[in-house]
């Protein structure tokens, strides 16, 4: 939130300016006292609280925020992206579940669930299979029309457990990470996050293969996941089943995957094709491929290595402005 000069300091009696900074905030639920961390607004002119319009609200929702991170409860967003996942509503979703009719609609409102009925929700968007038992299990309350455009959904979230759980919370963190990624991009990232992790910490990060298709490295169940969207941004609402998962990458991998994304993720699609098609081991898996020509030739996870270990010697890659060095160098021979 910025600062406004032109708020009404109740002690001063004029408009004066403030400072907002952060407190510590405590409060009895249930019988446990919670501590938040929130924002307050100081008159700077008298040094005490003052009332700046949506300072409340905000707070407000930061409260309820933390206490569902500390409760580990599902938030408003993920009951919203599970009804989008599964295109379904809020009645339907509620039966479905085994709830009341209404009790889906309350969630939205801002009730807090249990933990009984906040891990159903979570197990909900996170395991189609757990979903698609429920929607069986409550068929005839959830009405036929709603029964089937929700088992629909669920099959089309089928080919996304084709991936390694690896790979997919990779993809997950870079969508959250990333303003923008089109299918190419995302492909020659994902390349560029397997080649640095390996080199930085002598194992793979996932176990996919790499194939030397014509425009550059290509994970294949990768691409048939995200074949529809062609040359746009990539913007797949699936992906909201992994997004609570983020604690399962360990901290070097985050690591990893944040280098690649503030170094190779700024450029396009196209600029990182490019780049992959001036090194070693797409070009030496396609050594007896025309230019053009379609290619499943598998581009080793020993070779990615190898080749990341020799730029080492020449950069660092262990931090971003070390990357951008060997980008610029590539893009000079491009």
């Amino acid at each position: 939130m910025t600062n406004n000069r032109n708020q009404f300091c109740t002690e001063c009696r004029e408009e004066t300016t403030y400072r907002i900074q952060p407190v510590i905030y405590k409060k009895r639920i249930k019988e446990n006292e919670y501590e938040f961390k929130i924002l307050e607004a100081i008159c700077n002119k008298c040094g005490e609280p003052i009332n700046v319009p949506g300072l409340m609200d905000y707070n407000a929702k930061e409260i309820d925020r933390q206490y569902r991170l500390q409760e580990d409860l599902v938030s408003i967003e993920d009951i919203y992206n599970l009804m989008k996942i599964y295109n379904i509503g809020k009645a339907p979703l509620s039966f479905a579940l085994g709830f009341g009719e209404i009790t889906i609609t309350r969630y939205l409102a801002g009730q807090v669930p249990s933990k009984e009925y906040s891990n159903i929700i979570r197990n909900a968007l996170e395991s189609p299979a757990f979903m698609v038992e429920k929607l069986n299990e409550n068929r005839e309350k959830i009405g036929e029309t709603a029964y089937k455009k929700a088992m629909k959904a669920a099959k089309e979230v089928e080919p996304l457990f084709a991936l390694s759980e690896k790979m997919l919370l990779t993809i997950s963190y870079i969508f959250k990470k990333a303003e923008e990624v089109t299918p190419l991009a995302l492909q020659k990232i994902l390349y560029f996050i397997q080649g640095l992790y390996m080199v930085l910490f002598n194992t793979e990060l996932f176990s996919e293969e790499c194939e030397a298709w014509a425009h550059g490295p290509v994970f294949r169940d990768v691409y048939e996941v995200f074949k529809n969207f062609r040359y746009n941004p990539i913007d797949d609402i699936r992906f909201a089943m992994f997004q609570n998962r983020f604690h399962e990458l360990s901290e070097n991998e985050k690591k990893v995957i944040d280098l690649v994304i503030e170094s190779f993720g700024v450029y396009s699609g196209k600029t990182l094709e490019q780049i992959t098609h001036d090194e070693k081991p797409w070009t030496d898996a396609r050594i007896n491929c025309l230019p053009g020509a379609p290619s499943n030739e598998i581009i080793s996870k020993e070779s990615i290595k190898t080749y990341f270990m020799d730029v080492t010697d020449k950069y660092a890659l262990d931090n971003v402005n070390g990357i951008k060095q060997y980008i610029n160098s590539k893009l000079q021979t491009v």
